[in-house]
């Protein structure tokens, strides 16, 4: 492995033990504000602020770089954004009820091997009937079986846990668990906007943005995208519930901003370092550095779904199914990261 193959790995990794551990500060809010409070503000810093403030540091002209860009482009980026954004406000819905643990091996399996396919399928779609497509439907493979597993062990957790749950518990996990597969559908398309939107990151390199920061100019049209979703659900919410009041009640701490904005803070941070690293990788590292990138992010999340309790009370099978279903995500990451 070359220096800078090793870089791109490298950054990748960081970047998901960052994005990974984006939602632990929603533990602690979450007794104070409603969900729509809390997504609110991480929406706001996480798609609209920081990638422009990243974009105009680190990318010279960057109104000529979008001036320059087909505009239908942009909006396709966009619009791949805004298919994530539901997959994203769906992830944030799934994680509330079934954990970080489960939310993140569910829908990050899929996401992984989603996001590694289908722009093979579109870019490449000779490639499918050789070796190297083919190891990526075992991978997918792989990634259902380990949901089943993932699923089987979220029930037999809330069984355990009937004894001291509210009725419903159970229906909640379902509930969640769908929630979960359809944003593992609809997340990858943020991969989509990044791998398909290279042109608008080649404008960028010309420009003169440096080695590795070209992908900023991408996060801006397709987060925005994004922003729209998310932000416009949770307003909906905040008027359906009724919960705007809880942004100025008396004795709210100061932390709930700050966490709710340090979500955004993880969750952006860890995608941009990604986006270093697979910038890094060449033209390839939307399909190589995408698996790794995930890979870590699971495994992330479940040591911190784990250390917040989340597993607290359940029996010793229930968590090695959990952790079987888990190794098999990995396992099929792993596999498509090779045929990659």
């Amino acid at each position: 492995m070359g220096s800078g193959a090793l870089m791109g790995t490298l950054l990748a990794v960081i970047g998901g033990i960052i994005h990974g551990s984006f939602a632990v500060p929603m533990k602690g809010i979450e007794k104070r504000w409603a969900w729509e409070n809390i997504w609110l503000v991480y929406s706001v810093v996480a798609l609209i602020l920081l990638p422009l403030l990243l974009a105009f540091a680190t990318v010279p002209s960057l109104g000529q770089v979008y001036g320059g860009a087909s505009g239908w482009l942009l909006v396709q980026i966009a619009i791949y954004g805004a298919g994530w954004g539901l997959g994203s406000t769906l992830f944030g819905l799934g994680i509330s009820r079934i954990g970080m643990a489960l939310g993140f091996a569910i829908i990050l399996g899929m996401t992984s091997c989603l996001g590694s396919l289908i722009p093979m399928l579109a870019l490449h779609p000779g490639d499918i009937n050789t070796p190297k497509g083919h190891v990526l439907l075992i991978g997918l493979a792989i990634v259902l079986v380990g949901i089943i597993l993932c699923a089987r062990a979220g029930a037999l957790r809330d069984r355990d846990h009937s004894g001291t749950r509210a009725a419903g518990a159970q229906g909640a996990f379902a509930a969640g668990f769908v929630i979960c597969l359809l944003s593992g559908v609809l997340s990858p398309m943020l991969n989509f906007g990044f791998v398909f939107g290279a042109p608008v990151q080649a404008a960028a390199a010309h420009q003169g943005a440096a080695s590795g920061m070209e992908a900023n100019a991408i996060w801006v049209p397709a987060l925005a995208g994004g922003f729209l979703i998310n932000a416009g659900y949770s307003i909906y919410r905040l008027c359906k519930n009724k919960t705007w009041g809880r942004y100025t009640a008396a004795g709210t701490p100061a932390w709930d901003w700050i966490g709710s904005a340090l979500m955004g803070l993880l969750w952006f941070g860890g995608l941009s370092i990604y986006g270093m690293g697979a910038a890094t990788l060449g033209p390839l590292g939307g399909v190589v550095a995408w698996p790794v990138f995930m890979c870590t992010v699971i495994l992330t999340a479940n040591v911190n779904g784990f250390l917040s309790g989340e597993w607290k009370g359940a029996k010793s099978s229930s968590l090695a199914l959990s952790w079987a279903g888990l190794l098999l995500l990995i396992v099929a990451i792993l596999v498509v990261a090779r045929g990659a």
